[in-house]
């Protein structure tokens, strides 16, 4: 798995800057209090720039974020600077590998967010990563993820898009073109970005493939059996039953 993110993490809260931080991560901290009333530390696989950290944090978490992107973490560590002491002192970050970290901690449940498991694109990068999260979780711990559901991406087939966006510093247009692999249930994403510098007009160019994964009910649960045993299924930000149209979906196990 490449290294995503780098080459323009400084403009990913521009691209997601209408993105519900609170309302998810809220949404998800009720499901895993379903299994766990009493939760109070968390793991976050994948953590980004750190948007679902800060809401746990805010409801009383002790939140350990790990991302592989350094440039994503300086921003999750500028976003949390901003936060009320006792928030900042809840969260702690570091870079890592969701498929080989190992912190020798154990945390009540674990996260990880916005198709973190979809970026781990072979077996065994997806079987690493079930196997991180249940190293850190002690027998009766959560593990809580969405992805890219199979069934709806073969309905609704991945298109070129187009987005356009701008703050007083640039404007950016960002071009997402899909190649997909069918026989590994695998879409290459292609973005090029064009940034244009408002103060001197500048144009630069960056370019980054993601490579995305989507999965199925079926295939996540015979991975995962090794180490999880109840399992739940909905939509994401739903508790209705994945189909055709839910893009993502929204996994929750429970640790044997």
């Amino acid at each position: 798995m490449n290294p995503v993110f780098d080459a323009y993490g400084k403009y990913y809260d521009l691209f997601y800057r209408d993105k519900d931080y609170t309302a998810e991560g809220e949404w998800v901290l009720s499901r895993l209090r379903v299994h766990h009333p009493a939760l109070v530390s968390l793991l976050e696989l994948g953590c980004g720039t750190g948007g679902h950290a800060q809401v746990f944090a805010k409801h009383g978490l002790a939140v350990h974020g790990v991302d592989r992107s350094e440039s994503m973490l300086q921003a999750a560590r500028h976003r949390c600077a901003l936060l009320p002491d006792l928030e900042r002192g809840r969260i702690r970050l570091t870079p890592g590998d969701v498929r080989r970290l190992r912190t020798g901690e154990t945390y009540d449940a674990v996260v990880a967010l916005f198709h973190v498991a979809s970026y781990q694109t072979t077996n065994a990068d997806l079987e690493g990563f079930l196997e991180t999260a249940a190293y850190h979780l002690a027998p009766g711990g959560i593990l809580a993820f969405d992805f890219w559901f199979g069934p709806a991406v073969l309905a609704q087939q991945p298109s070129v898009r187009v987005q356009r966006l701008s703050d007083p510093t640039c404007r950016i247009t960002r071009i997402a073109e899909p190649t997909h692999r069918f026989t590994e249930n695998v879409v290459d994403v292609q973005y090029t970005l064009f940034v244009e510098e408002a103060a001197s007009g500048v144009i630069t160019s960056l370019q980054e493939t993601h490579s995305m994964r989507y999965l199925f009910i079926l295939e996540l649960e015979a991975m995962a059996a090794r180490w999880f045993g109840i399992s739940e299924w909905s939509t994401w930000m739903s508790n209705q039953i994945p189909d055709q149209k839910s893009w993502s979906a929204f996994a929750l196990m429970v640790r044997k």
